[in-house]
């Protein structure tokens, strides 16, 4: 019994440094260093996937016909794509000379701090493009109405949780908190978009 004492001693003890060591490298990282791809990736994921499908959805409150709904949400992928993409270059670049300026003022500079607009547009166009393909191919190869609407909704909500969990995973955020706030905001944006719409297209105008 010494003898296994003595073997599994050591053995307990390094594995123990080596767990603490993981997670002392886990709790110094520093998870606000992914902010700004982070927020433009979950920002334009979402706002694809939100606004193409609200776009369908309003579309969807007046007409029945499946190329009209899937040609709204292309014209809206590829406009979202390039607002977006545009919208953050400007903005990330203006926070960037805002950022120069100040080093300037302050005699430093450090160019690997520099928020980058490139990175921050592409993260946006791209991300919103892959949201905004996934309502275009859930309703793509229904030939039913109602059933082409639910599926557009039940695929969007998926989508909205598993985006959700990315981006309170890789922030270290908590998960609930982020997928019902997500889920909750596409809901409504789906919700008054086809009402509205609806309203709109069933009076005199």
């Amino acid at each position: 019994m010494a003898a296994k004492n003595d073997v599994c001693i050591p053995v307990s003890e390094e594995n123990t440094k080596h767990a603490q060591g993981s997670m002392s490298i886990e709790e110094d990282f520093d998870y606000s260093q992914r902010g700004q791809w982070l927020r433009a990736a979950v920002l334009g994921a979402t706002d694809g996937l939100v606004s193409v499908a609200s776009l369908m959805m309003g579309i969807g409150a007046v007409k029945q016909d499946v190329r009209a709904m899937i040609l709204t949400g292309f014209a809206g992928l590829v406009a979202g794509a390039c607002s977006m993409a545009i919208g953050e270059f400007v903005s990330v670049y203006s926070q960037r000379d805002v950022e120069v300026a100040q080093m300037k003022r302050d005699k430093k500079i450090e160019k690997e701090a520099l928020p980058n607009p490139i990175q921050a547009a592409a993260a946006s166009a791209i991300a919103f493009m892959l949201g905004a393909i996934l309502p275009l191919l859930a309703a793509a190869f229904i030939v039913d109405h109602k059933v082409r609407l639910g599926v557009v909704v039940a695929t969007v909500s998926l989508a909205l949780v598993v985006f959700g969990w990315i981006g309170a995973f890789l922030g270290k955020t908590p998960v609930v908190k982020s997928c019902f706030r997500i889920l909750t905001g596409g809901w409504l944006a789906m919700a008054i978009t086809f009402a509205l719409t609806k309203w709109i297209g069933s009076s005199a105008l």
